[in-house]
C-alpha cells in the first residue's frame, strides 16, 4: 500500500487529535487517516516536506498556514526529535516508538509554542498517552 506523506508537526498532531479542526472537510480527512493509523500501526508514512496529506484538505476559506517559516520550524524539529528526515518511510508504529523514547509531553509547549491548538493540551496529552500506553496505540476518538 502507499505510504501516507505527512510532514514532521503532522507526526505529533495526529497524537493529539480528537475529532475537532478547521472544518468539517478537514476534520473528515484528518479522522480517516487518524483511524487507519489506530486501527493499522503498521501503516507506513513518507515523511515530506511542506504540504502533505493533512494539508491537502485545509479549508479554502480560511487563511493557510501549510507555507509559513514557523510551520516548516515545527516540521524540522519534530523530524530530527524522532530521527527522521525527508523521504524516509516508517511504520506508524515505530514513528510511535520513536516518539514514546524522544519526546516528552512537556516538550509540546516548546516545540508546538506559536500553533493555536498548543494552548488546549491535545498534543501534549497525545504524547502522555503513547508514554503509558504499552502498545503504543492511538486513542479512540471521542463520540460526536
Amino acid at each position: 500500500m502507499t505510504p501516507i506523506e505527512l510532514r514532521g508537526h503532522h507526526l505529533l498532531c495526529l497524537l493529539g487529535y480528537r475529532g475537532k479542526g478547521y472544518s468539517d472537510g478537514f476534520c473528515a480527512n484528518m479522522t480517516g487517516i487518524y483511524e487507519r493509523l489506530r486501527r493499522d500501526p503498521e501503516t507506513t508514512i513518507r515523511l515530506t516536506v511542506g504540504p502533505d496529506a493533512v494539508c491537502a484538505a485545509f479549508p479554502a476559506d480560511q487563511p493557510s498556514h501549510c507555507e509559513n517559516a514557523s510551520v516548516y520550524r515545527k516540521d524540522a524539529e519534530i523530524a530530527g526529535l524522532v530521527g527522521m528526515q525527508p523521504g524516509d518511510v516508517r511504520s506508524w508504529g515505530a514513528i510511535c516508538e520513536a516518539v514514546a523514547a524522544r519526546v516528552r509531553p512537556d516538550d509540546i509547549a516548546t516545540i508546538c509554542r506559536d500553533c493555536r491548538w498548543e494552548p488546549y493540551g491535545l498534543c501534549r496529552e497525545g504524547v502522555a498517552h503513547i508514554h503509558a500506553d504499552p502498545d503504543r496505540r492511538l486513542r479512540e476518538l471521542p463520540e460526536g
